[in-house]
């Protein structure tokens, strides 16, 4: 049974071999021995998440292997109980939890909830997908950008924003010199693709991505368009978020539109602000806006994320406090509420925080 299980891998590995320096074999085969030792043989053992053999092999193994071999590898590796239903334990994919959750916890978002909704069940339920899945999130800081892509990865991956098959970057954090660009963009192709190697269904975040050079966004444009493969790998099973604040003006603009006509703002549609929103996003400065991922039209979704009223930031107050475990009412919800900033200052209508200061503001609150 032991040799039906390590065959395939040695097969894989030998054919290969010739790419690899040997440390990378011998951490791989370091890696496998100890887990057949200790899950397989169940041999006493206790692993240590700091020591290179007991963790899963990353980046030097999967960048020597073609995908017909990774997907060799991976599927000895699920014949020794290490894969779900799925195919992949790290991969859960509840869309069922990713609506609950849109519904429940964001909130003033209705446009979102929908539309990123159907277009993450939209991409999972179509395994044929003629390229990876791009949303473009735009609105005013505090409004839910960053909570919908935790929401996202809460509910696609069994260990969230920590899971191998996630990774967010930060413009001005992980890219913050203009003329390191050339640098960055190897790096960044490098990163990409490793994970796609490692992982069937991949999540990229990128926050304040209209801070981004655009030949950098520019370099990782072949992977989010409409190819079987880039050099050998394939990218359709690939999810790519970018926020940004673009647009947030003329989201509030039309909210304000509404709301001054008496209308109700959950009657805001698609049909009000995408196209205004594209236009905005294409005429703005920044490497975002001069990509050739605009130009190229590969964006598939532009989200706009409306600005939050009083009675939203009162919900997202009760949240946090039941995040802590803490019981409240509604006079500590207004008291909470009044203390933030609202715009147009006469009539305080609209959040300039959204919620993202909410947890830390209830900190003034607790007795």
């Amino acid at each position: 049974m032991f040799v039906r299980w390590l065959l395939p891998v040695l097969l894989a590995l030998s054919a290969e071999a010739e790419f690899f320096q040997f440390d990378s074999i011998s951490n791989v085969s370091s890696y496998y021995f100890n887990y057949i030792y200790c899950n397989v043989w169940e041999g006493e053992c206790q692993p240590n998440q700091d020591d290179a053999t007991q963790q899963v092999p990353t980046r030097d193994l999967w960048a020597g292997l073609s995908q017909d071999y990774t997907s060799l590898l991976h599927q000895w590796y699920c014949s020794l109980g290490q894969c779900c239903d799925s195919g992949d334990c790290r991969i859960t994919n509840n869309i069922t939890g990713l609506a609950r959750d849109l519904q429940t916890k964001l909130h003033g978002q209705h446009l979102a909830q929908s539309v990123v909704l159907k277009a993450i069940q939209g991409f999972i339920n179509n395994p044929e997908s003629n390229k990876p899945l791009t949303l473009s999130l735009h609105g005013w800081s505090g409004t839910g950008k960053n909570f919908v892509s935790r929401v996202i990865a809460d509910n696609l991956y069994r260990d969230g924003v920590k899971s191998e098959c996630v990774r967010l970057f930060i413009a001005p954090f992980h890219f913050p010199h203009a003329r390191l660009v050339d640098t960055y963009k190897g790096q960044l192709r490098e990163a990409i693709r490793d994970m796609v190697l490692r992982c069937p269904q991949t999540l990229f975040i990128f926050d304040e991505a209209e801070k981004l050079h655009p030949g950098l966004i520019d370099a990782i444009k072949p992977y989010m368009d409409h190819y079987d493969n880039v050099d050998g790998v394939s990218y359709r099973r690939a999810i790519f978020l970018f926020l940004s604040n673009i647009g947030g003006a003329t989201i509030n603009d039309v909210a304000l539109d509404f709301w001054h006509s008496g209308q109700n703002r959950e009657d805001i549609g698609m049909e009000d602000l995408e196209h205004r929103l594209r236009a905005e996003t294409m005429e703005s400065h920044g490497g975002f806006a001069q990509s050739e991922l605009m130009s190229g039209h590969l964006i598939d979704f532009f989200v706009p994320f409306l600005p939050l009223e009083y009675r939203h930031v009162k919900l997202c107050a009760r949240d946090a406090y039941a995040a802590r475990g803490l019981e409240t009412d509604e006079a500590t919800l207004d008291e909470v509420a009044k203390a933030m900033l609202y715009v147009p200052k006469e009539e305080r209508l609209f959040s300039a925080q959204g919620c993202k200061s909410i947890p830390q503001r209830i900190n003034f609150f607790l007795p």
